[in-house]
This record gives structure tokens, sequence and C-alpha cells, in this order.
């Protein structure tokens, strides 16, 4: 059985809400992409260098990253010469197969959240202004409380006008408690009242929203190490995860994003917003291939529970649910 095949059959066997909701919440970079791809394989009669160069430019554009694009065709290149491939239509499943590599490379619980079996879980949020930060803490809320956890918010985030509102506002949305201080507070003492807090109502999780902006790269890592002290003070080992939201919408800007978070904290996984409003869908590869950090969550949409945690098959399936259609079509005429 191909591979097309094989994995469609895995969808038809387990279809659910999950996969429809990365099918259409890929729609934009699977149109754009699976567009190019069939115009390519549409003008090329055999699988050459000229054919190769405008496949790599399909996947930069896609924003996929130039280094896991110059890696996948140099792999493409040998296995095309490895099974003898002359037709350009049968790259296709090739391709599918090293995107799904990149991510089977690794164990499936680096994509889960560090939840503790007991005691406070402590989530600490980065990522700079405007990328849906405090929207995605409030869709976690949601998310985790959905699983039965008892949730509660920290407004960490003292320096932007407007940021502890609108966590407020979330926190009455989705109905849990969110712990705040004055506007322009040391975002440590924060932490410490909501870790107080959230120990005395025994929650199970505590997500800490930070500022976006300081002004420049030392201030910004001087206040997450204040902060990353205050927590392991009151909680060992805590925080469990540090998550970088990037916004999918603005493509290599949040490959550069997640190089500069890496270099001033210890970030644990990447919340892509937006990946519903992009065709470059492809960033997803590239954070996971290039920065070496797990893609932990996705937004897929703007209602509440379209916030969904990052799944490899999912993710492929949404990428190329059209492109398996065509294959099977072109099978059967035959």
């Amino acid at each position: 059985m191909g591979f097309f095949k094989k994995l469609k059959q895995s969808f038809s066997e387990k279809k659910n809400a999950v996969t429809e909701k990365f099918k259409d919440g890929l729609v934009k970079t699977r149109e754009s992409f699976n567009e190019k791809l069939n115009d390519l394989f549409a003008r090329y009669r055999k699988v050459d260098e000229d054919f190769f160069e405008e496949l790599e430019e399909i996947l930069i554009m896609a924003d996929v990253g130039v280094h896991t694009v110059l890696d996948l065709i140099d792999e493409l290149k040998q296995e095309v010469k490895r099974k003898n491939i002359q037709e350009p239509e049968a790259v296709r499943e090739i391709i599918v197969e090293k995107f799904v590599e990149i991510y089977e490379a690794d164990a499936e619980t680096l994509y889960t959240l560090n939840l503790q079996p007991d005691g406070l879980t402590v989530i600490l949020f980065v990522g700079v202004n405007g990328v849906g930060k405090t929207t995605t803490i409030g869709k976690l809320a949601y998310y985790l409380k959905n699983q039965g956890k008892h949730v509660m918010l920290a407004a960490g985030d003292t320096f932007r006008a407007g940021a502890i509102e609108q966590l407020q506002v979330w926190g009455e949305r989705v109905g849990v408690p969110v712990i705040v201080q004055k506007e322009g507070a040391d975002p440590a003492s924060v932490m410490f009242d909501a870790i107080q807090a959230a120990k005395e109502k025994q929650m199970d999780v505590l997500l800490c929203d930070t500022a976006g902006r300081l002004q420049n790269k030392v201030n910004l890592m001087n206040e997450l190490e204040k902060i990353n002290r205050v927590i392991a003070r009151e909680i060992p080992n805590a925080p469990h995860e540090v998550l970088l939201v990037i916004d999918a919408t603005t493509g290599q800007n949040g490959l550069v994003q997640a190089k500069s978070f890496k270099e001033v904290t210890n970030v644990t996984g990447i919340v892509l917003t937006k990946l519903d409003g992009t065709a470059k869908g492809g960033i997803v590869v590239g954070i996971r291939n290039e920065i070496q950090i797990p893609v932990k969550f996705v937004g897929l949409g703007e209602k509440l529970d379209d916030l969904q945690p990052f799944q490899t098959k999912e993710f492929v399936y949404g990428l190329f649910a059209d492109l398996w259609k065509e294959n099977e079509a072109s099978q059967s005429d035959d």
C-alpha cells in the first residue's frame, strides 16, 4: 500500500472534529501550496535540476525555512535518484513523507504540555506585542478548564496599557480567576501573589502573562530572569513550560522572534496563532526543523475551541488533503 493511501486510510478510519479543524484552518496554505505544486508538475515532463530549483522556491515562499528547504531538496534528489523516478508527479508522495519524517523524528510527548500530576503547574507566556498572547492565554484556559483543570491567570504584563483589563475580560469570559496589580507594578510581584493565591485555592494550572516589549534585550532578559527566580523559589522546577506565542501571518519574522527569545529564556514550546489567516503555514515545519522547539498549540480560527494541540498527522492531513484526492483520482484513471 502506498504512503498516500496509508495516511488517507488512517483518517477515514478515525475522522473527528479535530481533523476537520486542521483541514479548515489550513485551507489558505493548502490552496496556495497545491496551486503552485500543480502548476510545477504540469509544466515539467521530467525531474531535472530546473524542476528542483522551482520546487525549492515554492517551499521557501511557503515559509518552510531556507535551511529546511535546502536539506529537504537534497533528500528529495537522493530519493529520486535511488528510486529512479522520472515523472514529476511521483515526487508528491516523497514530499509528504519528508514532511512527516521531520516531526515523527521526535517522541510524541514533546508536543504535549508538561502538566504536573500533583501540585500546581506554572506556565509562562512570552512573545512580542500584537501576536495574540493574551487571547492565547484565555483560549488555553478554556481548553484546560474543559479538561477538568482548575485554572488561574496572572496579569504579569503590567507595562502595556490595557493589558491587565484585557486579561480580566478573558478571565470573566472563560470563568477563571485573574490575579492583578496596578499598571506599572513589578511583574515578579504579580507572579508571587498569583502563586500564593493559586496554592491557597488549590489550583491545578497557573497561566502567567509577561511583557511583550521592554526597551532592549538586556531589560527583557533581566525581567524574565527575575520572574523565573521568584517562581522557582516558590515552586521548585517551575515554570514547567515557557511558551512563546508567534503570529503565523508574520512568516519569517516569526522565526527571527523565536531565535531572539530562545537567546534570553528557556523556551519549551511554541504557540502559533492565526494559522488560519495565512498562506504560509509552512512556518510550522521551519520552526521545528531550524529552531528545535516543538510547536505545542496552533490557532485555527476565532472560536474559543479553535486553539488546538499540535498533532503531526492532522497537520499533514490539513496541508495535503487535496493532494491525496488528486493522487487517488490519478490512480483510478490509470
